[in-house]
């Protein structure tokens, strides 16, 4: 009787382990965690869109209980960690914050990325942040036409602060300046570690100017110690209102200049999970509590398709090669 008591329930437990598999395969997706990588180290501008996203995707998606973690995988520009993803199982459990740098730049300029831009599942484009070229509040240069003219006037000699090459800081600089008509290396580059460094080194006055992300520029425009002279956008920015547009500067082509973020996973997702992604990136763009949190950055909720995306994400690895070439990085 002991040996039958054991056996059955050894049954039993086995018939229970299997009903919870089972309601775990019938629950709705996502039945587990979702791992969102971003592919920057932890307290910059890509970090804290994966945290905004982890925080309000859930009751958009068919489980509203949903749990996604962020887990911050930086180094090499973003490319390990978006490799991670590309090699990562396709179950809807791995997925990517895409950034400009690391899904556009470096696949449209660097062979040795080790993976292509549509090599993963797009599910679609969240929002852009604007680039904004700022310097030191006290700077002699009030308009962008002022500071253009400096750096007509002596080449080389103001100098700007910058991620390093082959990043959005560096490569929004030079299309200005190849879209004001003057040379290429019209400033000096000086690299810092991260866009709020950048920004910190025009406050502090080791560089004249920066090209940023307004994600990255917001506090120190909001403490006034930086001066916007121009925001590559189409529309003038609700939190900078005063500062010309690039089309209003003269600078129309700057305004492809933009940082996103997007939501890639690897490729081959199962229908049913990029049709969850696909509903949730649509539902957060009427989600007051989502597009407000977006733009209290600075960015602009713009959610897209998944063939916008990708149509979009074309247009910016053309620009990026483009520059890449006059660059000489090519």
């Amino acid at each position: 009787m002991l040996r039958r008591h054991v056996l059955l329930s050894g049954l039993s437990g086995a018939g229970c382990l299997a009903a919870a598999r089972a309601v775990g395969q019938d629950a709705p997706y996502p039945s587990q965690p979702v791992m969102l990588v971003a592919p920057f180290s932890a307290g910059g501008s890509a970090d804290a869109a994966a945290r905004l996203l982890a925080a309000h995707a859930p009751r958009h998606l068919p489980n509203k209980r949903a749990t996604i973690v962020v887990e911050n995988r930086p180094g090499a520009s973003g490319a390990i960690g978006t490799n991670l993803v590309a090699r990562a199982a396709p179950d809807g459990f791995t997925l990517l914050l895409a950034r400009t740098a690391s899904s556009a730049i470096l696949p449209a300029i660097d062979p040795r990325t080790p993976y292509a831009w549509d090599e993963f599942t797009i599910l679609g484009l969240l929002y852009e942040t604007p680039f904004v070229v700022c310097v030191r509040a006290d700077a002699p240069w009030n308009r962008l036409a002022d500071l253009l003219g400096a750096l007509r006037e002596a080449p080389g000699r103001l100098t700007f602060a910058t991620t390093g090459p082959a990043t959005v800081l560096d490569l929004g600089v030079r299309q200005l300046f190849v879209s004001s008509g003057l040379p290429i290396d019209a400033g000096s580059a000086l690299p810092f570690a991260g866009g709020a460094e950048a920004v910190g080194a025009v406050v502090s006055g080791q560089a004249h100017f920066v090209g940023s992300s307004l994600t990255d520029a917001i506090a120190a425009l909001s403490a006034r110690t930086v001066r916007a002279l121009v925001v590559g956008d189409a529309d003038r920015h609700a939190l900078l209102p005063g500062v010309p547009t690039a089309k209003e500067a003269d600078v129309a082509s700057l305004s492809a200049i933009t940082g996103w973020s997007a939501v890639f996973g690897p490729a081959s997702l199962p229908p049913p999970v990029v049709e969850a992604w696909v509903n949730a990136v649509a539902s957060l763009s009427s989600d007051r509590a989502w597009t407000e949190a977006v733009r209290r950055t600075g960015s602009v909720p713009r959610s897209s398709s998944p063939s916008a995306t990708r149509d979009f994400l074309r247009e910016q690895l053309a620009l990026y090669g483009d520059l890449a070439r006059r660059l000489g990085l090519l």
